[in-house]
């Protein structure tokens, strides 16, 4: 590996894959161009090969910690639902035989160069995390009502489209309203925004519910697509990064529900054995292995739930 003196985003290694550039480096994911015309030629289309890394973060914090296999992992659940979903989405290619490096192999995949637009798009179907905040404080999300009498985990009668802002690598995104959206991209690309984002959610919501998850709220992305002209679904797709999911059996409204992501990183971070002030300027600690091979483990059997396949 070869760290590269200058470019955008996290400053982090990178790969020397022969034929690509490294051209940015976000918390978990490495973005590559072609660097070789051949590639352009067999993809067909100005393209990236999007990389993701075992990294991992938490309270916009990238540990110094990796968890083994969680880009294998996450860019395989992306996979598999990009082909549930049926819409327009980023992935041209996945496979060696189709022009991913082999050094890659499982956690890379070559997609439409998007242009993308300046929202995360959360669908809400549940009530809890930052929402639950701000419905305690004002009985709304996003500055949309909701009715009294809601706890920690309760089901909502609709879901509801509760965007955010961009922030760059270490900041928070900021929760905005609908109408903020429609002032960023204007009011076609908003209601189409929010269109997608719930019938994502919708979707998905139901295959993971036959499976005995709960899905509890997701953030996608978008981007323009100029060679089709087509809003087209980029990033990740409802994985335990960008997703809250919950076992149905142990599911209980009224307290914090456990979760198919990085809850015992969270949890060892703000406990007295990690030591760390999260309100200082001191990055966290190094996470003990147990630590590591739970949340490999947590990661490993939502993958496995969510498509009914092992993990290989």
């Amino acid at each position: 590996m070869s760290e590269t003196p200058e470019f955008r985003g996290l400053k982090t290694e990178t790969l020397d894959l022969p034929g690509w550039t490294h051209v940015y480096s976000g918390k978990v994911r490495d973005l590559y161009e072609p660097a070789d015309p051949a590639i352009l030629e067999q993809v067909g289309q100005e393209c990236v090969l999007v990389v993701a890394s075992d990294r991992i973060s938490a309270f916009d914090h990238v540990l110094a910690s990796e968890i083994p296999d969680k880009g294998r992992i996450l860019t395989q659940l992306s996979l598999w639902w990009f082909g549930q979903l049926g819409v327009e989405h980023h992935v041209l290619a996945s496979t060696v035989a189709d022009g991913v490096p082999e050094a890659v192999a499982g956690r890379a995949m070559i997609c439409k160069k998007l242009d993308m637009f300046p929202v995360e798009c959360i669908a809400r179907g549940y009530l809890t995390g930052t929402g639950l905040v701000e419905y305690r404080a004002s009985r709304t999300v996003c500055s949309i009502p909701l009715p009294d009498g809601l706890v920690d985990g309760s089901r909502l009668e609709q879901a509801i489209f509760t965007p955010s802002a961009k922030a760059e690598v270490g900041e928070h995104d900021e929760n905005i309203t609908y109408e903020a959206v429609v002032g960023m991209v204007g009011d076609d690309i908003a209601a189409r925004l929010s269109e997608l984002t719930l019938k994502i959610y919708t979707t998905a919501e139901k295959i993971a519910r036959e499976r005995g998850v709960i899905l509890a709220d997701t953030k996608v992305e978008f981007g323009y697509d100029a060679v089709s002209g087509a809003i087209t679904l980029g990033d990740e797709v409802l994985t335990p990064d960008s997703s809250r999911f919950w076992d149905v059996a142990t599911y209980q409204p009224g307290q914090a529900q456990p979760s198919y992501d990085k809850q015992y990183v969270r949890d060892w971070l703000t406990s007295a054995e990690s030591g760390w002030d999260r309100s200082s300027d001191t990055p966290p600690p190094a996470l003990p292995a147990e630590v590591v091979s739970r949340t490999r483990s947590r990661y490993v059997e939502a993958y496995e739930k969510i498509t009914g396949q092992a993990f290989a």
